[in-house]
């Protein structure tokens, strides 16, 4: 599929993409963190919610490590399709605590960089979904 930029949307590879966004999230061990953040995110790319504005592969590794010492064994999974039009993505998604008590959902909105990975996130905090 070709979107309004000319750009050829493969929603096979921007799945992909936002799974390995999610597994950087889940990922507990920092060697595997790093590596994920370096696949995901460009060099310079940030993440910016209502408690964090980070740039970089160093400081998005920090910003991992943090919810983790926060919320010690949290589940974070997709709860939406992608949305995506030529370099901007939109999911949404839910963070529930170790026991499985709902912590927070919310939706992000990603720009991509030309190599394909994330230039930029935002983090849009919402209600709790129903379970």
């Amino acid at each position: 599929m070709t979107d309004t930029t000319g750009v050829t949307v493969d929603d096979t590879a921007t799945a992909a993409l936002v799974d390995r966004y999610l597994e950087m999230w889940r990922a507990t061990e920092p060697a595997r963190r790093a590596e994920l953040v370096a696949a995901v995110f460009a060099d310079d790319g940030r993440h910016v919610d209502r408690l964090a504005d980070v740039s970089g592969h160093e400081a998005l590794e920090g910003l991992l490590a943090e919810v983790h010492e926060r919320f010690p064994g949290f589940t974070i999974e997709r709860t939406s399709g992608i949305d995506r039009y030529g370099d901007q993505l939109r999911f949404a998604w839910r963070l529930d605590a170790a026991d499985g008590t709902p912590v927070v959902a919310g939706t992000d909105v990603a720009e991509l960089a030309p190599d394909g990975r994330i230039a930029r996130v935002a983090g849009f905090w919402g209600d709790l979904p129903a379970r």
